[in-house]
């Protein structure tokens, strides 16, 4: 650990939230992470905290009882960095943060990976402008936990972001859940001639389930007063907000057809308009996109555009699961290790069974599922220093019954049907089983085995007993 990172050791981060609930969720979920963390109601609590124990970092609810948000960072911005915190549909606040010298914005409600990202890029930018060497430093923060990996699999993927991040050109990231599609996203943009303006993201997903095709709009776009009840006053979308900056869309797989085809035409023309306005106005921004499902698939079902993936994905880049990332898996859990400790006077390390025990292990959730088994370990490891097999807990043995290992790789987001075929077809690549034995194995019924069968055509002699009449 070095000098500069010592400075910031036993300093706590300040929780400013006055929804005491989430004070004491968000509390709880930092200092499993690693940090120590203080959680006050209101900003008149917050000053004695930064009186009395200077924190490394505050994140600050933009809404207190007793104080204007914006107010509030005026006064507290030359302490240290600010991470602003704004309630769905309040992005134009967070945009006056920034512009007042917050270090970034979050939006209710907060993803843990989202939160513990900002607050290491937060951390990052601190030590380095305590060091006197921004610049550099910048890039090799951004290598060290953006694109962490030395891999032959995820040197591409740094080849690529190095070749493709100064471009505008749009990109698409495909991977499963949690392989780092998002680190990615970033590190594009870092990389880009852009990397000065702002980096705004709108999870798909979330739009699907919970907003309308009107609320998406406004969103993306932003909206002009009175264009529906409740808008007294304009409002900048995303699209405004990342003036000169990066636009990511996160999960665009899960966008529906209606909203595909707004995004299409913005790509199309370069210009949007707002939410019941008449004039069209141009968009400087840059596009990445990201997603796990097949969109070639999506695309012949008909339900993604096919016109608005060739616009999306000027450039690919596969990101590939831990599982095909050999060492890499190890020296990210070390670096997990170094990042949840750092507030900490001690040094905790993998023993060789814990090492081996990652590099046996297939990692399903990839490297989300890493962070959290090596977070798990730190919290049961308590004082000692070292890391034991035990303690991470994993299951290591082959997941396939009989000696059989079944491949469970897909490129994109499978049905519990689609995975139900899909081990169905392996196992009868390898032999002849009873259908008893199969529905079994998969915990379902034999009359949902013989459909499977009977949809995917098998014949009847891959089958040790005739199928039943169904």
């Amino acid at each position: 650990m070095g000098r500069a990172e010592r400075e910031l050791t036993g300093k706590p981060i300040l929780l400013i939230e006055d929804d005491a609930t989430l004070n004491r969720l968000m509390v709880a979920q930092l200092e499993r992470a690693g940090y120590r963390t203080r959680g006050v109601l209101r900003a008149q609590d917050a000053l004695v905290v930064i009186k009395e124990d200077e924190p490394a970092l505050i994140l600050l609810d933009i809404r207190l009882p007793d104080r204007d948000g914006l107010d509030f960072l005026k006064e507290i911005r030359a302490v240290c960095p600010v991470i602003v915190i704004t309630a769905h549909g309040a992005i134009s606040q967070a945009v006056i943060a920034l512009r007042l010298g917050a270090h970034d914005y979050l939006t209710k409600p907060i993803r843990s990976d989202e939160l513990e990202l900002s607050i290491e890029r937060a951390l990052d930018h601190a030590r380095l402008t305590r060091s006197g060497d921004f610049m550099k430093g910048q890039i090799q923060s951004l290598m060290r936990t953006a694109t962490i990996g030395s891999s032959p699999a995820f040197r591409e993927v740094q080849r690529q972001i190095r070749l493709f991040g100064p471009t505008d050109a749009a990109v698409l990231l495909l991977g499963e859940s949690g392989a780092g599609k998002k680190q990615v996203a970033r590190a594009l943009h870092d990389a880009s001639g852009r990397a000065a303006a702002s980096y705004v993201v709108l999870d798909c997903s979330t739009v699907q389930e919970n907003l309308q095709e009107n609320l998406f709009e406004s969103e993306l776009f932003g909206y002009e007063r009175g264009a529906f009840a409740g808008a007294e006053q304009r409002k900048p979308g995303l699209i405004e907000i990342a003036e000169g900056g990066t636009v990511f869309l996160d999960e665009i797989g899960a966008l529906a057809p209606p909203l595909q085809a707004k995004l299409l035409r913005l790509l199309e023309t370069g210009t949007f308009r707002r939410l019941g306005g008449v004039t069209d106005l141009p968009a400087n921004v840059r596009f990445v996109a990201a997603t796990n499902r097949d969109i070639i698939a999506l695309g012949r079902e008909g339900k993604f555009r096919i016109d608005l993936y060739y616009r999306l994905s000027r450039f690919e880049i596969t990101v590939p699961p831990l599982r095909e990332r050999g060492e890499d898996m190890v020296e990210i859990a070390r670096h997990v290790i170094k990042n949840r400790t750092f507030n900490r006077d001690i040094d905790k390390a993998l023993d060789a069974g814990a090492i081996r025990a990652l590099r046996a292990y297939r990692w399903p959730g990839n490297i989300r599922e890493l962070k959290n088994v090596i977070e798990r370990a730190i919290a049961l490891s308590g004082e000692e220093q070292v890391i034991s097999a035990a303690m991470l807990g994993l299951d290591t043995r082959k997941p396939a019954r009989s000696g059989t290992s079944i491949d469970f790789s897909f490129n994109f987001l499978p049905t519990i049907d689609e995975l139900q075929t899909h081990y169905v077809e392996d196992l009868l690549s390898r032999g002849t089983y009873s259908r008893a034995k199969i529905a079994d194995a998969l915990n379902i019924s034999e009359r949902t085995v013989y459909r499977i069968l009977k949809n995917r055509k098998v014949t009847d002699e891959k089958i040790t007993d005739a199928p039943d009449d169904a």
